[in-house]
């Protein structure tokens, strides 16, 4: 294929050398005259494993050219991957300058062209970014409509400096966003030999999936990292704890846990996490990442609640009080706060949970709810299609498939859902449908 890459930095340099040692036609574009020398002899702006062989290699079979110029780089090709920087401000938001420059000028360029040119965004932009600025910068400066005249998509880069090649050429998956098949297409038939999933999802899912996995990667640095100093002042080998978290594939290093949802609770979670931050202050441990943990369930909950009190709607029915379905424990479950919250408000509440019925309930859950919210035993029912028939609010808070399917037959038009579990089916739902946090 012949590609044209503008901005020869470290994912355009990787791109550019990975791409003309797999035979094709690159022709990189940057507003910096030393790169352009520097890779013209064959060498490498960037120092990186394997990175001068290839372009020396490159340059030598004159699969990898350079230019200033944008529009010889787009006559030249079919394919285009915009690999700009988008440094911080100062205030932490993105630095958009080069991708609105180069948008504009590859409208330009793209102008008096006769063919459709694909163009592919990998440098990384926050959500909107392709819909909001690089979209409308390069209709208005070709006076071409996307899928109608050229392709847009993005694809986001996975690319680890000091192992750039090697993760080039083993990406965990190979992921495209797009808004139709072409660009698709074309990409999978660039990156379709690699060994992984090639998958297409929505634009603004792509660029935000960049965001996420590097969010996700400081996250967990910063996890181990507190974690080893609790260990270090209580006498414990942090890495073997570690060694031991890691091997546990069913619930720590798995998808477990990691669907959005609502807010954790339980008699296990809430305690062992006070019991931590408590034994790390104790031994003056600064810990913020997990000391931020309690506060940000907090806040989840606490934003439900207001999405329900924001309506102005005074009949309220929840299905669900346990803390999680199929359980009857009670104790810090966030649906027993929000049901305190309605009725501290004044709201009409009625509740449903087939796990949690009172006169069932033995141990401690029954002295829990006897001394600690026997006001809330008093608004239990027994009849889950009245709840949902009844209540101007319906919050969901179970997904078990016999109350789904009471859902399903009797919500109506006039109603106001709060989903808490990511239900299945909402076509089937009538009313105003609201997720917590999707």
């Amino acid at each position: 294929m012949r590609i044209s890459i503008f901005g020869m930095g470290y994912v355009g340099a990787v791109s550019a050398a990975c791409l003309s040692r797999d035979g094709h036609e690159v022709l990189g574009c940057d507003v910096d005259p030393a790169k352009l020398e520097l890779i013209r002899r064959g060498a490498t702006p960037i120092i990186e494993e394997g990175m001068r062989e290839l372009v020396a290699d490159g340059v030598k079979s004159g699969r990898l050219r350079m230019t200033d110029n944008a529009l010889e780089a787009i006559e030249q090709t079919d394919l285009s991957f915009i690999c700009v920087g988008t440094p911080a401000l100062p205030n932490g938001a993105q630095g958009l300058e080069a991708i609105r420059r180069v948008s504009t000028e590859l409208g330009q360029a793209i102008r008096s062209g006769s063919s459709r040119h694909t163009f592919v965004v990998r440098s990384t932009v926050f959500p909107g970014t392709i819909d909001e600025v690089v979209r409308p910068l390069l209709e208005q400066s070709s006076g071409k409509r996307s899928q109608a005249d050229f392709d847009l998509c993005f694809q986001p880069e996975f690319l680890r400096e000091g192992s750039s090649i090697r993760d080039y050429d083993n990406p965990p998956f190979t992921l495209v966003g797009v808004e139709s098949e072409q660009p698709a297409t074309v990409l999978k038939t660039l990156f379709g030999h690699l060994p992984c999933d090639f998958l297409t999802t929505g634009i603004r899912t792509a660029e935000m999936l960049k965001y996420v996995c590097n969010a996700f990667h400081a996250l967990k640095i910063t996890f181990a990292n507190e974690v080893g100093r609790i260990c270090q002042a209580v006498d414990v080998p942090s890495h073997e704890v570690m060694d031991l978290v890691c091997r546990d594939t069913r619930l720590n290093i798995s998808p477990a846990y990691l669907k959005p949802g609502f807010a954790f609770g339980g008699s296990c979670l809430p305690k062992d996490m006070r019991a931590l931050l408590h034994g790390a202050r104790r031994r003056d441990v600064d810990v913020p990442v997990l000391s931020g943990v309690l506060s940000s369930n907090a806040l989840h909950v606490e934003r439900a609640v207001e999405t329900v009190l924001s309506t102005g709607k005074k009949s309220v029915g929840m299905i669900g009080l346990s803390f999680k379905s199929g359980t009857d424990d009670l104790r810090e479950s966030p649906l027993v706060t929000m049901a305190e919250r309605f009725i501290g408000k004044g709201l009409d509440l009625k509740i449903y949970d087939p796990s949690v019925q009172v006169a069932r309930l033995v141990g401690a859950n029954r002295r829990y709810i006897e001394e600690s919210i026997p006001h809330i035993s008093s608004l239990m029912t027994t009849n889950c299609e009245e709840i949902v028939r009844h209540s101007d609010v319906v919050i969901v808070g179970m997904r078990d498939d016999p109350l789904l399917e009471i859902l399903y037959e009797h919500s109506r038009e006039d109603q106001i859902l709060l989903d808490l579990v990511h239900v299945p089916e909402r076509d089937r739902i009538r009313g105003t449908y609201i997720g917590v946090c999707w």
